[in-house]
């Protein structure tokens, strides 16, 4: 108790010992491992009855031990830690990790690093599947249309090329974001896209082939060649890829802040794109092998132009939906 309150633990004034625990049945212990942090003097079987109540009260359960005794409670937890230095053999075989400098306080940075490779591997996920939506809705609508096709196949594949090679890479190097230590621990069966996620995936990628296709549309009475129009629209299908990324940055916030600056992959690759695309757009040996042709500032301001445009909505859609999950309803 005395060590409880020292840890700041609220409930370190009482405690429970092996002995109590001894005489308790398993649906008194349910309410008995809610109600109490400190246990005292417990036997393996103890600590074992105690994750389980744990795990039934809908906790998600970490242990850490060293000795045999404590392998049964760390197979049993979701996430069992042994430690490295002290921990016998068989700890080490039953944990699912071991900590190999035997201090605590990794296991908080450990949790701090995968909450932020979890939701670094969610925005590229969700950074990528609009992307793709959106070349293949392009070419669907082009065909119901009855339109020149808006990009070949060899400028598809490119475009897939030159942003998922780049573009996503700059997203996986992000940093943690704010509050993620405060986070509950999410539901281990968890599937990593949930519904608002489906419907961002189709939402971004409608709107970035409407985006495309309304160009094309706008383009062709002008009495512009396919030529220029296909890279036109490439270059957009690209911009607004760019500017989508910063989108994905943040869930919930607006995310052009100074911690912009702290991800140098994002600059990186976005260094890398640009040298791409100008390679794609004005060498001519380039423009041979892709169907493309230079194009003059007007249409690459029009690309960003239409770009922006998709990065205000989509935030617009962040700001609405964050207000909604606030309210009790959407809860």
């Amino acid at each position: 108790m005395a060590i409880g309150a020292m840890l700041g633990i609220d409930t370190s004034e009482r405690a429970m010992t092996g002995n109590q625990l001894e005489h308790l049945t398993d649906e008194e212990l349910h309410t008995v491992a809610a109600q109490y942090d400190i246990f005292a003097r417990t036997s393996p079987e103890h600590k074992l009855r105690l994750v389980k109540a744990l795990q039934h009260n809908g906790d998600i359960v970490g242990m850490t031990g060293d000795g045999v005794n404590d392998a049964p409670a760390l197979r049993q937890a979701d996430v069992g830690i042994a430690m490295g230095i002290k921990g016998t053999e068989v700890t080490k075989e039953a944990a699912d990790m071991v900590l190999t400098d035997d201090n605590f306080a990794t296991i908080a940075n450990a949790v701090r690093e995968g909450r932020r490779v979890y939701d670094n591997l969610r925005k590229t996920i969700l950074f990528m599947l609009p992307t793709n939506l959106a070349q293949g809705l392009l070419i669907i609508f082009a065909i119901l249309a009855g339109a020149i096709v808006p990009l070949t196949a060899l400028q598809i594949l490119w475009v897939n090329m030159a942003t998922s090679t780049t573009l996503s890479f700059g997203l996986a190097f992000e940093p943690a974001e704010r509050g993620v230590m405060r986070r509950p621990p999410r539901e281990p069966g968890r599937h990593i896209l949930d519904r608002h996620a489906y419907w961002r995936i189709g939402f971004v990628g409608v709107l970035i082939a409407c985006s495309a296709f309304l160009l094309e549309s706008l383009l062709l009475p002008g009495g512009y060649g396919s030529e220029f129009i296909r890279t036109l629209v490439m270059q957009t299908l690209v911009s607004a890829q760019w500017i989508y990324m910063f989108n994905c940055r943040v869930k919930d916030r607006f995310p052009l802040s100074r911690d912009v600056f702290a991800n140098k992959g994002l600059w990186l690759v976005t260094g890398a794109l640009i040298l791409l695309q100008l390679a794609i757009i004005y060498l001519p040996f380039m423009n041979r092998a892709f169907g493309t042709e230079p194009l003059p500032a007007w249409a690459w301001a029009l690309s960003l132009l239409a770009s922006i445009v998709i990065f205000i909505i989509v935030e617009i859609e962040k700001w609405l939906v964050a207000r909604w999950r606030s309210t009790p309803h959407g809860a």
